[in-house]
């Protein structure tokens, strides 16, 4: 991602960032982590790990490795949010 651009979205990225922000998603601390959306594994695992690499969310807190910890948007996934609603 360029951080002096906003990024492309699409639905599902628009989807994955309200869940979030709602406080539905735990991640799997990971180099890659795995995003659950109310306990269930999201079907998009590359958009996650895409989300996740471009500094949209991270780890609430840490954890072991594996370990799934809540999600949270950081300050440049707020902002993108922000500009979609």
């Amino acid at each position: 991602m360029n951080t002096t651009s906003t990024p492309s979205t699409n639905h599902r990225i628009c989807a994955l960032l309200r869940a979030v922000g709602d406080g539905r998603a735990e991640m799997t601390v990971s180099s890659e982590p795995d995003l659950f959306i109310d306990g269930v594994c999201c079907c998009d695992q590359y958009t996650a790990h895409v989300m996740a690499r471009d500094g949209l969310l991270r780890a609430d807190r840490p954890g072991r490795a594996g370990q799934r910890v809540p999600a949270t948007l950081t300050p440049a996934g707020s902002s993108l949010a922000a500009t979609l609603t």
